[in-house]
């Protein structure tokens, strides 16, 4: 009887991934055009393997200036579709961007026995990433302001 109790709730029980099927989908995409695009901008603008990690730093810039523009924007702005914020924000984005590059490179500098830059890049890249962001949303909003006050 303990036995065909156990069957029928194993029976019942939702599979892991019921509802997050889609989600899942729309971010693994999204991750593989992020990754596809980050990976165009380092054969676009090589660095060598001693040269000081420009491409690391702009894309990540970059991306999290994108990252304020959108998420000012399925916030405050339009209502987005649900799968929008995991396929684009996270996924997109989230394969574009490159932290784990940057603690390499910085880890990379290090070794070489460069820790000026090394320090300077660990630095500059979390203010400008920072900055980035809030530039960004700050002046998204400032348009989307204007926007909404114009007469249709």
């Amino acid at each position: 009887m303990a036995d065909g109790a156990a069957a029928g709730a194993a029976r019942r029980r939702p599979p892991v991934l019921r509802g997050q099927g889609p989600a899942v989908a729309v971010l693994a995409g999204g991750g593989a055009l992020g990754a596809t695009a980050r990976y165009g901008a380092g054969l676009l603008w090589t660095t060598g393997p001693s040269a000081f990690p420009w491409t690391t730093l702009l894309v990540n810039v970059a991306g999290c200036a994108v990252i304020g523009v959108f998420l000012v924007v399925v916030t405050e702005g339009r209502p987005a579709h649900p799968l929008l914020r995991p396929f684009f924000g996270t996924g997109v984005l989230g394969g574009f961007t490159t932290f784990s590059t940057y603690a390499v490179d910085v880890r990379r500098l290090l070794e070489e026995g460069r820790p000026g830059p090394a320090v300077g890049y660990l630095g500059l890249t979390l203010v400008a990433a920072m900055a980035a962001v809030w530039a960004a949303a700050a002046v998204t909003r400032r348009l989307l302001a204007r926007g909404a006050r114009r007469p249709v």
